[in-house]
């Protein structure tokens, strides 16, 4: 990087990315090395009797746990793909208005954690429902492993609540499905002809002043081999809109194509696992009782209102060391 001449294209934006991970990561460990140092003179403190010692290191070692926690989990973090950033769509069930509201609330809770971490978030697309809530929504998120973070979250999500929408207040179940794909850079190629595209423009259903509503500036790209369909309303400019949709559609069908690999592994192994796509992963019920679960890792947290404001972490963490303990056994089986 320190060659001008890798700046006259405006330099390899997957090096960028490595080494800004990298300086992170080497600035963790210089803290790390304070901190060791720091707990051994506080122990040698507290073994004076110096109480405010004693409470510090017990405060000190209770932080170091969680930065080491979370180092363990960014060792699961190791595939390229994993530092990319994410593209996140949120897609209504059948159930009208009441998917169409638990969508909604699952573009809410992603929205809210991603900027908990600080990532930043734009929303490139959103069709609203007929009465209340989202048909769908695209989402793109960019920080530190944030397609790792997130490829956990693809799959069915599965609400059961009493339905704020029944007159008769009964309960009510509703999904809605999720397709995370990492964003690619100009170094993967997807190949796609043009021939197999259907391009659609329309008119911007969201914010963005009188001149996205007046003019076709959003567009929708239907993908006619594999049926996958994308849009973009972010950009006041249809070419703007268009060259995301493209960048959406690229993303997908990369990601669609490393699931049928998996799913060829595993069929290689005899076993019949649903992995990604269609598969119910998680249930969140607020009736009769309050738990949210995950089916695959068995994680159970029964504070629902903190999981839909975005407390998302602890599912993140338990799928990253299930799919390493799952990865493991398929290697050890071949």
């Amino acid at each position: 990087m320190a060659d001008p001449a890798f700046w006259e294209d405006g330099g390899d934006t997957e090096l960028q990315r490595e080494r800004t991970s990298l300086e992170q990561r080497l600035a963790e460990g210089a803290r790390l090395e304070t901190t060791f140092d720091d707990i051994d003179a506080m122990l040698e403190l507290a073994e004076e009797g110096e109480h405010e010692a004693i409470t510090l290191l017990q405060k000190t070692i209770v932080d170091l746990s969680a930065v080491l926690d979370n180092r363990e989990t960014q060792h699961l973090l190791g595939t390229t793909d994993d530092s990319r950033p994410a593209l996140l769509e949120v897609h209504s069930g059948a159930g009208g208005t009441e998917s169409q509201d638990w969508t909604a609330i699952l573009l809410r809770m992603y929205t809210r954690w991603a900027e908990s971490r600080g990532y930043a978030v734009e929303v490139l697309d959103e069709s609203p429902g007929e009465e209340a809530g989202l048909k769908s929504a695209t989402l793109r998120v960019e920080g530190e492993f944030a397609f790792g973070y997130m490829k956990g979250e693809t799959g069915v999500h599965r609400l059961v609540r009493i339905s704020p929408f029944d007159a008769s207040s009964r309960r009510h179940t509703s999904f809605a499905s999720v397709m995370v794909s990492p964003e690619i850079d100009d170094d993967i190629e997807v190949d796609i002809d043009e021939k197999d595209l259907r391009i659609d423009t329309y008119r911007s259903s969201g914010a963005g002043g009188q001149h996205v509503n007046v003019t076709d500036s959003a567009v929708r790209i239907t993908h006619l081999p594999s049926g996958t369909v994308v849009q973009c309303q972010a950009e006041r400019s249809q070419h703007r809109n268009r060259a995301m949709a493209m960048k959406v559609l690229q993303s997908r069908l990369y990601e669609l194509e490393r699931q049928k690999q998996a799913n060829r592994i595993v069929e290689r192994q005899g076993e019949k696992k649903e992995i990604g796509w269609g598969s119910q992963i998680r249930s969140y019920v607020l009736q009769p009782y309050q738990m949210v679960k995950d089916h695959r890792t068995s994680l159970e947290i029964g504070n629902v209102t903190g999981v839909l404001d975005g407390q998302l972490d602890p599912f993140a963490e338990a799928y990253l060391k299930w799919a390493a303990d799952e990865t493991s056994a398929t290697t050890e089986t071949e």
